[in-house]
């Protein structure tokens, strides 16, 4: 019969790859991208594989959107059984320059975005007795990088809304898990790689940030293979809280288990060249 996957940001990246390996197993999807050309892509492909689908434009940001939503998903396919929350923006740049304005919308989306999905579809799986809750995180929600600092609370915040949130759900049926990618081959970070002016005291250290991170990027594991390995979590029956989907982030979660901060340090500040 399938199950019914809700999914935040399905339109692009690795919710677009997860979107097409769940439809062409048998899945029902429901979600929605704030992009509409890339919805109605989506939708084309889905109709094309022959999948039951409700996918709309939507803003994460639009709480009360959310919730009409949720009515309309329920309304059709009668229940949810997973809810991967992928939407997410990134954030680049030196603490002391960055506009607030900018980093609190960053917040609002990553943050409040991954609490409103799962708010909003909480009641029906406590009355079901059963459901999976999901977020993309990331590796920095676990190891802060250098010029990535709201982009890292951000996803620090979200690691800790979801250790919170299994204990309050677990007693109804709930499962919760977090997908930590360090780098996949998306045009994700390109769009937030923003030199400092010149002047600033950080642009070359940012600069060979950037350089290094672009190397990084391109021998990255690829959204489809990210999205076969999430695809895992979400049809687990117990997943694991933390999960993995490439190499790198695996890696450094190990050195940051076994390894005294100096030396973590150290080897992080080389190894994205912006050593003084």
């Amino acid at each position: 019969m399938g199950e019914v996957v809700v999914i935040t940001g399905l339109a692009q990246g690795m919710g677009k790859e997860v979107c097409r390996l769940l439809a062409s197993s048998g899945d029902k999807i429901a979600g929605f991208d704030v992009d509409a050309d890339s919805v109605a892509v989506m939708k084309k492909e889905l109709d094309q594989i022959g999948c039951d689908h409700l996918i709309e434009v939507r803003d994460i940001t639009d709480r009360k959107g959310i919730l009409e939503f949720r009515d309309q998903v329920l309304r059709k396919f009668g229940r949810v059984d997973t809810v991967l929350s992928n939407v997410g923006i990134g954030f680049f740049g030196p603490f002391e320059e960055i506009d607030l304005e900018r980093a609190l919308k960053c917040l609002e989306i990553n943050v409040i975005g991954a609490a409103s999905i799962f708010q909003a579809f909480i009641p029906g799986m406590r009355k079901a007795g059963r459901g999976k809750l999901v977020a993309m995180s990331s590796l920095v929600g676990r190891i802060p990088f250098p010029f990535e600092s709201i982009y890292s609370a951000s996803k620090f915040a979200v690691q800790g809304l979801v250790e919170s949130l299994q204990y309050e759900v677990a007693p109804f049926g709930i499962k919760v898990a977090i997908i930590e990618p360090a780098q996949v081959s998306t045009g994700f970070a390109a769009k937030i790689h923003v030199l400092p002016k010149e002047g600033s005291p950080y642009r070359d250290r940012a600069r060979r940030f950037i350089n290094r991170d672009n190397e990084l990027i391109k021998e990255a594991t690829t959204p489809l293979k990210a999205a076969n390995k999430i695809v895992k979590v979400l049809r687990s029956e117990s997943p694991r809280l933390h999960n993995q989907v490439d190499f790198m982030s695996s890696f450094f979660l190990f050195l940051n288990r076994v390894l005294p901060k100096p030396v973590r340090d150290f080897i992080l500040i080389n190894h994205m060249d912006i050593k003084v």
